[in-house]
């Protein structure tokens, strides 16, 4: 599943002032897969688990609020 062709994310932010310090406070992701049919299960399960193993989001859990949603199109067999 090439992710050029097959995944987009958006991407949101907050910055707000701390105690008069600019902070990114909340990121916020959408994701939108366009999967092979049949595969919906297994990216459900990815998807599930993959904040374990990203290291962009374990070098700011605990400091930035973030969360994501995913879309996920199921296309024909191939």
């Amino acid at each position: 599943m090439p992710s050029a062709n097959n995944l987009t994310a958006e991407v949101e932010g907050d910055i707000e002032d701390v105690n008069g310090v600019l902070k990114i406070t909340r990121i916020r992701l959408r994701y939108r897969i366009d999967a092979p049919a049949g595969k919906r299960a297994a990216i459900e399960r990815l998807l599930d688990h993959y904040a374990e193993a990203c290291p962009a989001y374990q070098s700011v859990k605990g400091c930035i609020d973030c969360s994501w949603t995913a879309e996920i199109a199921e296309g024909p067999e191939g």
